[in-house]
């Protein structure tokens, strides 16, 4: 079909963080890479990404989706007509805006989406975030010109002529905050003191929080050692910093820290999920990691994105399910009491990280666009 002169690129993903903020990441180098060009979002009509999208200052068009039932169920049958709608939606919506290429970052919005562009002859591209490919990624994959991945061992699931290993793409100032006696001094802490970050996601985690809480005590006899900045999500935030404040240990508390990365410029120790984008930004900023991944997380892709992390020694991975306080409490000493292994462990995740996954995703999809002959 004949495209827009101008760059015109759509992007759909959506559900969860995970598949939203890469789409943006992308949008935005897209953006710095060349100024004319118009990035057109497709994602649910009731879904995260209708409200963080906008936010963002992109163009939103929403369509109807619904996840399938894992079992034969009479819910199919509302399931299948709001898929019909999304597919049905989908094809007018490229009809008529006519990009160039249609980048998928998965979740299940991007079936009808990216199908609808297949069928249209519209270029395809994928972005997988986790170690463990989506289903929805797995299945698009056949017909997509280009798959980014963020892990090698991703790679496995996808043509190995068409996949990237780039990473996942991140802001371009996450990572580029240099540790300064400043920034300790805005915050309360001491520069004097390692500085473990405890972060759950933006929704924070309440497992997470439990097992800190629980390690307090056990924490304490480091308190001219150790300093804490917890990230505890809205739901938990008045039951930990009331803990904190009954301990001895120097701590910040809250809810949600924006922007993180002042936070990352002067931690030591991470202790968090294992998220896609959570790997993405530590690895970036070459910040050891205690994971925890979330252990209902779909095809368990927290665990294998924690454990390429921990096997290139960047690491170290506990299972949520067998996790004490006190258990926690003796890895986050271990290592801190260990500079040696500590650094080793950072230039580790350091050598992980790519900073520039974004741009070279951007680079890549210009690439595809220009060779593309009906352009």
């Amino acid at each position: 079909m004949r495209v827009t002169l101008m760059p015109r690129i759509v992007i759909s993903g959506g559900g969860t963080g995970g598949h939203i903020y890469p789409a943006i990441g992308i949008a935005n180098e897209l953006i710095q890479l060349d100024a004319e060009t118009e990035v057109v979002f497709i994602g649910g009509a009731d879904r995260l990404e209708s409200t963080l999208v906008p936010q963002h200052g992109f163009r939103f068009l929403p369509i109807s989706v619904a996840g399938f039932p894992r079992k034969l169920t009479w819910r199919w049958i509302p399931v299948m007509y709001k898929v019909c709608s999304g597919f049905t939606r989908s094809l007018w919506l490229l009809k008529s805006l006519k990009p160039c290429v249609v980048v998928g970052t998965g979740g299940y919005v991007c079936g009808p989406v990216l199908f609808a562009a297949v069928l249209l002859g519209i270029p395809t591209v994928i972005q997988e975030q986790n170690a463990a490919p989506g289903l929805t990624n797995r299945i698009l994959a056949r017909w997509a010109k280009a798959i980014y991945t963020a892990f090698e061992t991703a790679g496995a699931h996808f043509p190995v002529e068409r996949t990237m290993v780039l990473g996942n793409p991140i802001r371009r100032t996450i990572g580029t905050a240099e540790r300064a006696s400043e920034t300790y001094n805005s915050l309360g802490l001491d520069p004097d003191r390692k500085t473990v970050f405890v972060m759950g996601g933006s929704q924070g985690a309440q497992a997470i929080n439990e097992n800190i809480m629980d390690a307090l005590e056990d924490l304490a006899p480091f308190d001219q050692q150790l300093q804490f900045v917890h990230q505890t999500g809205k739901t938990d935030y008045k039951a930990v910093k009331v803990r904190y404040q009954e301990s001895s240990l120097r701590h910040l508390v809250q809810p949600y820290f924006d922007p993180i990365e002042t936070i990352y410029s002067i931690a030591d120790l991470m202790v968090c999920r294992a998220g896609g984008m959570t790997i993405a930004e530590i690895t970036a900023c070459g910040i050891p990691a205690i994971f925890i991944p979330l252990p209902t997380a779909a095809g368990d892709h927290q665990t294998l994105n924690a454990e390429a992390v921990a096997n290139a020694g960047g690491g170290v991975v506990l299972d949520q399910r067998t996790l004490t306080g006190h258990k926690l409490a003796e890895e986050i000493i271990r290592i801190i009491d260990n500079p040696e292994e500590q650094q080793g462990m950072a230039n580790q995740s350091r050598q992980l990280g790519n900073p520039y996954a974004g741009e070279e995703i951007a680079q890549s999809i210009f690439s595809l666009v220009k060779s593309n002959p009906q352009i």
